[in-house]
């Protein structure tokens, strides 16, 4: 499997040529050469993206861990799923907003002096503690390159970029069950079927402990949360880093989770 998706990847990234432009630069339809349609594109037929789609799976559920992957998947089996989550922002005003603007979040566009100076308390403080404690950056997100509509690859871009601020709303660490109750609730909220397979199959391999809790009260909790949420892609986070955690949950409809999962594999 993972032969044959070598196989795929290594002449397309050939044909991209070249690094791309900084995390922060943003999506724009405008001609970035022969057949691209933003910076990072890699145009793909239908059976390159059959391919890729099968081998990304596959290599997906062996390693939960490989985001590469995961990414790949998204972008190769999520383009209707895409379009409802486009059509959703667009009949938003504050989603239409960042479809129009196209912020992006990731350290060179984030002031990390003022998340810093922010109080407790405050989303923007609970967001940096958590990058801090679980030592991740927005920039190890990657980049958009399957996806064959600019517009759709800004949409599972920024579903990318704020699934940090998810985990800081949930509440959820980043080791495997933490990951899995973030993938039950964007699964929920977004459909895309990356999000279903990693919460399906996520679970195997946790220990028989753990695998108890999560489905006896964090999928449920989970569920709960994702249903009750409005479209989390209609959040303008960078304006809310001051807005406290709590308020901005209650608006959201996200309650406390039911148990906390630090340690737990």
């Amino acid at each position: 499997m993972a032969t044959l998706l070598r196989g795929v990847l290594r002449p397309l990234c050939a044909f991209r040529g070249g690094p791309g432009p900084p995390a922060g630069v943003p999506f724009r339809a405008v001609s970035h050469g022969t057949g691209l349609l933003y910076p990072e594109h890699i145009p793909t037929s239908v059976l390159q993206k059959v391919l890729l789609a099968a081998g990304s799976a596959g290599m997906a559920l062996y390693d939960p861990y490989r985001h590469d992957m995961v990414a790949v998947l998204g972008e190769t089996t999520g383009r209707r799923t895409l379009k409802v989550l486009r059509d959703q922002m667009k009949r938003d005003p504050e989603g239409a907003q960042i479809l129009q603007e196209r912020p992006r979040i990731s350290l060179s566009t984030l002031d990390m002096g003022k998340l810093r100076s922010l109080p407790e308390g405050s989303f923007g403080c609970a967001y940096l503690h958590f990058l801090d404690v679980n030592r991740v950056s927005p920039d190890t997100r990657a980049p958009t390159r399957f996806v064959d509509d600019e517009e759709l690859a800004y949409v599972i871009q920024r579903y990318r970029e704020i699934h940090d601020a998810l985990h800081t709303l949930l509440g959820m660490p980043t080791n495997i069950l933490g990951e899995i109750v973030v993938k039950w609730f964007e699964a929920v909220q977004t459909g895309l079927p990356m999000c279903v397979l990693s919460a399906l199959f996520g679970p195997i391999r946790l220990s028989a402990q753990s695998l108890q809790l999560l489905i006896s009260e964090l999928i449920p909790w989970a569920v709960e949360n994702g249903r009750r949420a409005p479209c989390v892609l209609n959040v303008y986070y960078e304006r809310r880093w001051e807005q406290p955690l709590q308020a901005l949950r209650q608006e959201l409809g996200i309650t406390e989770p039911p148990l906390c999962v630090e340690g737990l594999v």
